[in-house]
């Protein structure tokens, strides 16, 4: 766990910064410019936080990829997987999968269990596995 942290992952003489805040929504004691201070402006950086709210402030923060969660892509959805509500404040268009933001790629994973009523409508779970590869490859 990660909370307002930096990480270096080494493989190869290669590096991937991963970065890690506490909860934005909740607690609001998130400190994007501490988790990122030591990464380098040329290095490949993945913000994770809870949610992505703070999707601002990470692309303005120099982060490649921004890994996010807690909309739950809204739990109980209209036909077609329409959020009623995302309890987030952020575009309809983040409130699950994959998004870009100022060059920044993001995804918002709706997570495979539920908040406050134990159901999901329309909205089906999901354990999301990704796959890093350079891009020029």
């Amino acid at each position: 766990m990660l909370m307002n942290e930096l990480e270096v992952i080494e493989r190869g003489g290669e590096r991937i910064y991963l970065a890690g805040i506490d909860d934005a929504h909740f607690f609001r004691v998130d400190n994007i410019e501490k988790a990122a201070a030591d990464v380098p402006a040329d290095a490949f950086s993945i913000l994770l936080s809870h949610t992505p709210e703070i999707y601002r402030q990470t692309a303005h923060a120099g982060f490649d990829v921004m890994l996010a969660g807690h909309t739950h892509g809204g739990q109980i959805c209209l036909p077609g997987g329409i959020p009623i509500t995302l309890d987030s404040k952020l575009p309809r268009t983040m409130g699950a999968g994959a998004w870009m933001y100022h060059g920044m790629s993001g995804y918002t994973s709706v997570g495979a269990g539920s908040s406050v009523v134990a159901v999901r409508l329309n909205c089906l779970p999901e354990i999301t596995l990704h796959h890093l590869a350079r891009r020029d490859q």
